[in-house]
């Protein structure tokens, strides 16, 4: 596969991942627990947002590697 073309599909996938790490977070955010108190509330969308790295960091690791012969 060319890297062009691994960067296409990587690209969807990453756009895919950030869709739905977004809605999922969001409807987690609805849980009463987390709702109740501000502290909460911030550490949460804290962890949330910056979560997504972890799960990226494989696509884009993959999507970097150079092409094979």
């Amino acid at each position: 596969m060319t890297i062009r073309t691994r960067k296409f599909l990587g690209a969807i996938a990453l756009l895919v991942l950030a869709t739905v790490w977004a809605l999922v977070g969001m409807v987690l955010a609805q849980n009463a627990w987390i709702a109740s108190s501000g502290w909460r509330q911030a550490i949460y969308y804290v962890v949330v947002g910056m979560g997504w790295v972890l799960p990226a960091m494989p696509i884009v690791s993959w999507m970097q590697r150079p092409n094979r012969a």
